[in-house]
């Protein structure tokens, strides 16, 4: 089942209950998209409006490119799905198995690219929410706060959901490659503080 088709409440019970998946991978693809879509309701309000006619062409630029963002972060619910169920059946080899080591190693590498790809839209959508932060309606503004913090939370989770991976690689080299790239896009979620902060300042000024 696809469960981006599902309702809110079936994905959360799908969540909630012990089928290994959707997961923390899932979670974090679905918030993303989430995040992505906030901001592009800052453009859906801006747009049209001639207070804001010098930054019509930006934002509808942003408003397609965070269509695909919105719609490719969906898209990695099924594919965590896809990349996590032969780890969990690496998991179920036998010890005395031989090849099992290498199946595990080889799942663990694997299980980790939807998570990573999950991280580099969420930075990609994050730059976009920055934008409409500066230049959407200021009768949005908050949207664009929700927005950034959501990407950022959406961000953090998918991370753990390499971290965990890689915690039992056997190649170290490149465990500390996929970690380093993780913290790479981890630091770019203070750009989501900074949005954050802007607005918040902003209302209690």
């Amino acid at each position: 089942m696809d469960m981006t088709t599902a309702s809110c409440r079936d994905f959360v019970s799908a969540l909630a209950s012990s089928a290994p998946a959707p997961g923390g991978g899932g979670a974090a693809a679905l918030v993303g998209a989430i995040g992505a879509a906030l901001g592009n309701m800052v453009g859906a309000l801006t747009v049209g409006r001639k207070k804001y006619t010098d930054a019509e062409e930006a934002l509808r630029a942003l408003m397609a490119k965070c269509d695909a963002l919105q719609a490719e972060l969906l898209d990695q619910v099924a594919a965590d799905e896809a990349g996590f169920l032969p780890l969990a059946k690496a998991y179920g080899i036998p010890k005395d198995d031989p090849t099992r080591d290498a199946q595990l190693e080889a799942a663990s590498v694997a299980a980790c690219q939807t998570p990573l790809r999950i991280m580099e839209l969420c930075c990609e959508a994050l730059d976009a929410v920055a934008v409409f932060a500066e230049k959407g309606s200021k009768l949005a503004i908050s949207d664009a706060g929700c927005a950034a913090v959501t990407l950022k939370a959406a961000l953090q989770a998918a991370s753990l959901n390499v971290f965990i991976n890689t915690k039992g690689l056997t190649d170290r080299a490149r465990a500390d490659a996929l970690n380093q790239k993780c913290q790479t896009m981890l630091e770019h979620g203070a750009l989501a503080d900074q949005i954050f902060a802007e607005i918040k300042d902003g209302f209690l000024a």
